[in-house]
């Protein structure tokens, strides 16, 4: 009898510190919220983290502050949200290279992005576009990946470092179009997109924010969008689909994460303030400045994309025997 009393009592302070929770998660947030950044400030996730801070901080009433985190390709930051005490106060803006592409990169890493992290809200994705130097012959996709054929291992493509985006949308490029070309590794985009200015190297990708004044000022070509819909600043230049490569897409996107086990309650309310934020006036022309496209997608819908983007990117990583930097 006393010991079924004991587990009547166990299971009844069980019901209260539950409730007790549930009551706290109301007061959601009690003090200050940091958004940490897995890269430097300047970029697309700095911006969209930035944004969300402010009117996120406006809606809610407390500090919601940006920390930039940078090193080890964004798994310093991921990490250490990862393994943050699951209460709302330690949020991860994540960029899709360390959740989608890491785990390939990386024999171990001290972290699983699908069992460790929790989808809040996907709130942008920026289409990547493919540049050409100036002086390179081929003014369309369909003349790259002739000259291409005729001519394999001629020519090369820049990237901003082994294993990142830019080097992957390369390497997807040859699987798909039955291609070689030979990938040079930058230290950055803007290193690489010099060197393809000059005619030094033929091809390169980036996202169209960064190569968008390039091509408007002539500096770079401009042979595909590879996105659904073409850019609005760039009207001329046709997806990839339309250029002959369909089911050609590649965009870097940006969502808010929170540690795993967090309440639901308060992934609920940061969602639901995170898509106001993202659906004002101020945001969409923010956002469309930066060639940013807003998503506002809810937590299962962001985690069906982490789903999808992972094996594609795992096949690529495995095809072309990319490596980590670092």
């Amino acid at each position: 009898m006393k010991f079924r009393a004991w587990i009547a009592a166990v299971a009844i302070l069980g019901l209260c510190l539950q409730g007790l929770a549930a009551e706290g998660d109301k007061d959601y947030p009690a003090k200050p919220v940091k958004i940490l950044v897995q890269y430097p400030p300047g970029g697309s996730p700095d911006f969209v983290a930035r944004v969300l801070a402010a009117k996120l901080s406006e809606s809610l009433g407390q500090q919601f502050i940006v920390e930039n985190r940078p090193g080890a390709s964004g798994n310093i930051a991921t990490d250490l949200v990862a393994k943050s005490d699951p209460d709302g106060y330690t949020l991860l803006l994540a960029a899709d290279p360390p959740i989608t592409m890491n785990p390939s990169l990386y024999a171990k890493l001290p972290f699983d992005p699908v069992r460790d992290l929790a989808p809040i809200t996907l709130a942008a994705t920026s289409a990547f576009i493919m540049l050409a130097a100036p002086s390179f012959p081929a003014n369309s996709v369909r003349e790259l990946i002739a000259l291409a054929k005729a001519n394999p291992g001629k020519f090369n493509f820049a990237s901003s470092g082994t294993g990142g985006m830019h080097h992957l949308a390369g390497e997807l490029l040859n699987a798909r179009a039955g291609i070689r070309l030979v990938h040079v590794p930058y230290k950055g985009f803007g290193p690489g997109a010099i060197d393809v200015m000059s005619g030094k190297v033929e091809i390169m990708f980036g996202s169209v924010g960064a190569a968008a004044g390039h091509v408007k000022g002539g500096k770079l070509k401009a042979l595909a969008i590879l996105g659904s819909k073409r850019y609005a600043g760039l009207p001329q230049v046709p997806t990839a689909a339309e250029a002959g490569l369909p089911d050609f897409e590649i965009y870097a996107w940006m969502g808010l994460m929170a540690p795993a086990r967090t309440p639901r309650s308060i992934i609920d309310k940061l969602h639901v303030e995170a898509v106001k934020a993202l659906r004002t006036k101020d945001a969409a022309e923010r956002f469309a400045a930066q060639a940013l496209d807003i998503v506002a997608e809810g937590p299962q819908e962001f985690a069906a994309r982490i789903s999808s983007d992972t094996p594609k990117w795992a096949r690529i990583i495995k095809e072309s025997g990319a490596k980590a930097n670092d």
